[in-house]
């Protein structure tokens, strides 16, 4: 028998693809699904679990689906190494005689099936009388409320708790401009990273456009039905305009590729500290990437208290006076780099105390680590694959090393910081995301972890520890309140 074709398959059987692997993607515990009809014939279940193992595949779980009198359909969830693995796995078991593959699936693409989020009602409607309350004519008495009192939507409907997650699709992951249709996906785990962990109701907005005036005008005008928007893999230097255009709009507005990820790196950063006894005053920071993220990480570890950030792109040293720079590295260069060295990156990490690399794979040599100074910390965030690879580092000369990957201690996961982010300036009925807010959150983070648990390798928290979410939306709740950016609401509106 032979695997069903993965490029022209009957849907009703088969109706996952494997990713091409030459795409760069695998993980460990890549799940396969395999829906198996075999002829039931005595040993025939023996002789398909030694070909999975045979095959290198470590079989989870086996569930009957359907049995006749002649063939039996079962289900195997197996765990191989790659979409390759799984592809051979697949050809091997298919070389039984007797057996045919009606499916086989990647559980990743099982969980996208139809995608990941979804509307559910609130309040049922079983009866004419519940009909007439939600829908006319009750509704039409809601609708006069907020007509005659504005503030209103914010007791009367969604708008209190959901956020638009927007993105043009031209810096999803590391995958680049792939477009809106294929950050659609992106966007709705980041809806359900929102929900799961801060109980948000968060909606995607991929847009068909590049145009930094048509996406503000397009937040602009949904800006009504929600209470925030989260800016999402949109390139530099368009994400910058379009943010700072809209920070009048009246509602949070946050870039997370920019201060998600500069909130959680400050949030390392201080429990880093601790552990090398260093003060952020003192530090010689080196960036390498000086895009979206590495801007705003290098501002807010300058509102904390660092002054001496060397930062690299593309061609080299940041200093004022270069070419090629756009309006964010004009900042960036008048704002940094004090002493406007214009060496290589292998000179700026002598008695370097940190690195951090938001860029590419492989870009730092393993011999130029030692040079850095004692107690060097290492936050190397290009994924999949970092800077350097924590492995490559030789002994002892790095104190404290962090990656953007979960197989690796200290994972810089920006799910630590924006839902509950959104939740406390959600609370806090705030207008704006500001600086304090993010560095706040930082703090938050940082704390969750008792300085009599803090060591190298456990620097920040897990996303999964419930008390990060509840202390950062504390943390900027009372922030929020304590600047009084905040919307006051009348007695009427809460009728």
């Amino acid at each position: 028998m032979t695997v069903p074709d993965m490029q022209n398959r009957d849907q009703r059987h088969v109706v996952e693809e494997f990713l091409n692997p030459s795409q760069g993607y695998s993980s460990a515990g890549y799940q396969l699904l395999l829906r198996l009809s075999s002829e039931q014939q005595p040993g025939m279940l023996g002789r398909i679990t030694t070909t999975l193992g045979d095959a290198g595949a470590n079989i989870m779980d086996i569930d009957i689906r359907e049995a006749h009198a002649e063939r039996m359909i079962r289900d195997f969830r197996v765990l191989c190494d790659s979409e390759e693995h799984a592809k051979q796995v697949s050809e091997a078991v298919a070389s039984i005689d007797g057996v045919d593959i009606e499916l086989a699936s990647d559980r990743t693409f099982q969980l996208h099936r139809r995608g990941k989020i979804a509307i559910e009602n609130k309040v049922h409607i079983r009866t004419n009388a519940e009909l007439a309350h939600v829908y006319t004519p009750g509704v039409g008495r809601v609708s006069m409320a907020i007509h005659d009192n504005p503030d209103a939507v914010w007791a009367l409907t969604i708008k209190s708790n959901t956020i638009a997650v927007v993105t043009d699709g031209t810096a999803v992951l590391g995958l680049g401009d792939i477009g809106p249709e294929a950050a659609m996906p992106v966007m709705e785990g980041k809806s359900m990273l929102f929900k799961s962990f801060a109980d948000i109701d968060a909606w995607p907005l991929c847009l068909d456009t590049k145009d930094p005036d048509e996406i503000v005008r397009i937040c602009e005008a949904v800006a009504p039905t929600f209470g925030g928007i989260l800016l999402e893999d949109i390139a530099a230097p368009r994400c910058f305009e379009i943010e700072d255009r809209l920070q009048d709009l009246d509602i949070p507005v946050f870039h997370d590729d920019q201060h998600g990820t500069a909130v959680v790196v400050l949030a390392a950063l201080m429990n880093s500290l601790k552990i090398v006894k260093k003060r952020p005053e003192d530090l010689k920071v080196v960036v390498l990437g000086v895009g979206a993220s590495g801007v705003a990480c290098s501002k807010i570890m300058m509102n904390y208290g660092v002054k001496n950030v060397i930062g690299f792109d593309r061609s080299g040293a940041v200093y004022q006076g270069r070419d090629n720079l756009n309006v964010a590295k004009e900042w960036f260069a008048e704002n940094t780099n004090p002493e406007g060295f214009d060496g290589s990156i292998e000179q700026a990490l002598e008695g370097a105390d940190l690195f951090l690399g938001l860029s590419g794979p492989r870009l730092i040599e393993p011999e130029w680590v030692p040079k850095m100074a004692d107690d060097a910390i290492i936050f190397a965030l290009a994924n999949p694959e970092p800077e350097i690879l924590p492995e490559r580092i030789p002994d002892g000369s790095a104190r404290v090393v962090a990656t953007g990957r979960s197989d690796y201690p200290n994972q810089i996961n920006n799910v630590l910081c924006f839902p509950g982010l959104f939740r406390g300036a959600l609370d806090a009925h705030a207008r704006n995301i500001t600086e304090e807010m993010k560095i706040v959150a930082a703090r938050a983070i940082a704390d969750v972890i008792p300085d009599d648990q803090l060591n190298e390798d456990y620097i920040l928290p897990s996303p999964f520890n419930p008390d990060v979410v509840s202390r950062v939306a504390e943390a900027v709740r009372d922030e929020a309140i304590r600047s009084g950016d905040t919307r006051e609401f009348g007695p009427r509106v809460f009728v």
